[in-house]
C-alpha cells in the first residue's frame, strides 16, 4: 500500500461519526435466583426443633435451670409480697378458678395480697353472640401506682385461649383517684344477680347481649357483680364500666376493636333512671346460680329408722303441691 493512499484511509477514520466508530458491548443479564421451595423449618425437623427455628434448639437440661427474665412491674404489680402474721387475702365468689386465670395470663386474683388502701377491680366482658372475651384489671398501689392490664381472646373450642393477646401497662400518676373513688358507689351494697322489675309489667328476660362481671377487691374483703345483657341492668354499673374500660381502650387495637362502642354507656345509663323513676327497680334473680344439670344433691341426714305412728283416717293434712319452675307452690301460676 502507498503512502498515499494509507493517509487517505487514516483521513477517513478520523472524519467518521463517534457512534460508527464504537465497538458495541454485549452485557450479560443476571440470572433469576430461583424462589426457595421451603419457607420455614425442614420437612425432616422434629417437632422440638421446629418450635424454635430457625434458632438452634437449646440444651434440654439448660431449658430448666437457666434463670428466665422477670415479668415487668406492670405485669405483676403486687408480685413478691410474702404474707405476714395473720394476714390472708380476701377470699373471692366469683366463679374464677385459679388455673383459668393462668390460661389468660394473669396473676390469679385469689393470690393477691392488698393492703391499706390498695384495690383491685376485675371486668369480665362476655358476649352471647361471639365466643371474643376480655379481661380487664385495674390495680391501684399503695402511694398512688395504678396499672391496667388487658386480656382478649377466643375463649371456645380449644384446649387454650384462641389467639389470645394482652398488655400491661402504668397508667399516667394522678390517676389512683379516680378509680379509689369507685368504692364508695351504692352498687357494691346491690345483689349479685338482679332481674328488672317494671310496675304492671311482667319479669323480662335477656337472652341476648353481654354480660359483665365485676369484682372489687380490698383488703380482706371481695365483692362479685353479675349484670347481664338488659339496658338497665348494665346502666346501674355504668360508672364503673365506663372507668375500667375507658382506661384500657387505646394500648391495642386488637383491643379496641372488641369495643365498638367505646366505653360509652350513656343508653344504659338512662335506661336504669328511666327504670327508677318509673317505679321500677332491681330485684334479686331467683334463677341466678342455679346448680348445673345433672349435679348431685349434698348429702342430708339419714331418715330415721322407726316408723311414725300411724294417724285416724282422715286426720291426715294433704301433702303440700310440688314447687313449680318458679320457686313457688302454686304450680307456677
Amino acid at each position: 500500500m502507498s503512502i498515499r493512499t494509507a493517509l487517505a484511509v487514516l483521513i477517513a477514520l478520523s472524519l467518521a461519526p463517534p457512534a460508527t466508530a464504537q465497538i458495541p458491548l454485549i452485557v450479560p443479564i443476571p440470572a433469576k435466583k430461583p424462589k426457595p421451595t421451603v419457607i420455614g423449618p425442614p420437612p425432616d425437623a422434629t417437632p422440638y426443633e421446629a418450635a424454635v427455628w430457625p434458632f438452634p434448639p437449646p440444651e434440654p437440661k439448660s431449658w430448666w435451670d437457666d434463670k428466665r427474665p422477670k415479668p415487668n412491674e406492670a405485669a405483676d404489680p403486687l408480685g413478691g409480697r410474702r404474707v405476714r402474721r395473720g394476714e390472708q387475702p380476701a377470699t373471692l365468689d366469683n366463679g374464677v378458678t385459679p388455673s383459668t386465670y393462668r390460661l389468660w395470663g394473669l396473676m390469679p386474683l385469689q393470690w393477691q395480697l392488698l393492703r391499706g388502701d390498695e384495690m383491685i377491680l376485675e371486668l369480665w366482658t362476655r358476649p352471647s353472640n361471639s365466643v371474643r372475651q376480655s379481661v380487664t384489671r385495674i390495680v391501684v398501689r399503695g402511694g398512688g401506682d395504678t396499672f391496667v392490664q388487658g386480656r382478649a381472646g377466643l375463649a371456645c373450642c380449644e384446649a387454650g385461649i384462641g389467639r389470645r393477646m394482652g398488655f400491661d401497662t402504668e397508667l399516667p400518676a394522678g390517676s389512683a383517684a379516680r378509680f379509689l373513688a369507685l368504692k364508695g358507689l351504692p352498687l357494691w351494697a346491690s345483689p349479685r344477680d338482679v332481674r328488672v322489675v317494671e310496675p304492671d309489667a311482667a319479669d323480662a328476660l335477656c337472652l341476648e347481649g353481654t354480660s359483665y362481671d365485676l369484682t372489687l377487691a380490698t383488703p380482706g374483703r371481695a365483692v362479685t357483680l353479675h349484670r347481664a345483657c338488659d339496658p338497665a341492668e348494665i346502666g346501674e354499673a355504668a360508672d364503673v364500666l365506663e372507668t375500667v374500660l375507658g382506661a384500657a381502650l387505646g394500648h391495642d387495637p386488637r383491643f379496641d376493636v372488641i369495643f365498638p362502642g367505646g366505653a360509652n354507656f350513656a343508653n344504659a345509663r338512662g335506661a336504669y333512671r328511666e327504670l327508677t323513676a318509673g317505679g321500677g327497680r332491681l330485684k334479686v334473680n331467683p334463677d341466678a346460680r342455679l346448680p348445673p344439670p345433672g349435679a348431685e344433691p349434698a348429702p342430708g341426714p339419714e331418715p330415721d329408722p322407726t316408723p311414725p305412728a300411724s294417724s285416724p283416717l282422715g286426720s291426715a293434712l294433704p301433702s303440700p303441691r310440688p314447687p313449680g319452675p318458679s320457686g313457688s307452690r302454686d304450680g307456677g301460676r
